[in-house]
């Protein structure tokens, strides 16, 4: 029996002409995609956009199907990678030569890794929200990663707003008695010795950069975690909590100063191309939020 011809109204030319589309495609497919971790490869759920432009003939549209298919078979039986992306984009543009001369693809997911405590021999999972991303003009591909990182900041002025009060409690203390270093010591260890404290907040470091195929998303996370010096963590018993309190008053941050501290971190990596990161300090003192935004300075200029 022969097979059905069906109707494929993608193919449909009328006499006006179809004006020509940026991109389209499909957006947050569902698909489990393969991450190599040090402890084994793991199955992690995704959302993946597939997309081409529509512009070399008056089509009506593209082949939906086609991008659906290929991100099936590529992305969800390989292990995830930057050109793993990039083959998916070259095959999205060999399936659609007739109508497209760009593609792209991308992964959005989060990623587990296992992170050392502070101070303890402890360990735990942390997961990291991810982009990853390729884009393919005519054969010219370029990749970009993208990470959020949360970290604590506490404001620089209300820590010198707190010191002042200290300064003025221990005046009020001790300016008509004689110093004794013992006595001095035991009450700074009370309530009465530190009576105010700097606000701090959590705070979120969105970064995107154009790398090379080979780049590693955790390498990104890494950068930042150690430009900001002050990353939330996991597991925590109290000499990490003590350290943690310890980075934070050795790390005092406006959004300003994230957004220079990263800025320095990324423009030291040969392998980073371009980039553009935004920071949101969650305030505790106002009901706002602080952001900032830096890039190179080059094409990267927003997400």
């Amino acid at each position: 029996m022969s097979k059905k011809s069906l109707p494929d109204v993608a193919k449909e030319i009328h006499s006006e002409r179809f004006a020509p589309i940026d991109w389209v495609g499909m957006g947050s497919i569902e698909l489990p995609v393969l991450l190599k971790q040090a402890d084994g490869v793991y199955r992690i759920p995704a959302r993946v956009d597939a997309k081409v432009s529509l512009d070399k003939k008056p089509s009506r549209g593209i082949h939906m199907s086609r991008l659906y298919l290929i991100t099936q078979e590529v992305l969800s039986k390989n292990e995830m990678s930057l050109g793993l992306l990039g083959d998916a984009t070259a095959e999205f543009l060999k399936t659609h030569e007739d109508l497209s001369s760009e593609a792209m693809v991308q992964v959005q997911f989060e990623a587990p890794l296992i992170r050392k405590a502070l101070k303890s021999a402890n360990q735990a999972w942390r997961s990291y929200p991810v982009v990853l991303s390729s884009f393919n003009h005519e054969g010219a591909k370029k990749y970009f990663v993208e990470v959020v990182v949360t970290y604590s900041s506490t404001c620089p002025a209300s820590a010198a707003l707190s010191r002042q009060l200290i300064q003025d409690g221990f005046k009020q203390q001790f300016q008509n008695q004689s110093l004794d270093f013992d006595v001095i010591h035991s009450w700074l260890g009370t309530p009465q010795g530190i009576i105010a404290t700097p606000h701090a907040q959590r705070s979120f470091a969105r970064v995107k950069v154009e790398v090379g195929p080979a780049y590693q998303y955790g390498d990104l996370i890494d950068i930042v975690e150690e430009a900001l010096q002050t990353a939330v963590q996991g597991a925590v018993k109290r000499e990490d909590e003590q350290e943690f309190a310890l980075r934070n008053g050795q790390n005092l941050m406006f959004c300003e100063d994230a957004a220079r501290r990263v800025k320095e971190a990324l423009d030291n990596q040969a392998e980073i191309l371009d980039f553009v990161a935004e920071f949101s300090h969650v305030e505790s003192l106002h009901p706002h939020n602080a952001v900032s935004h830096i890039s190179k300075g080059k094409n990267l200029r927003s997400f």
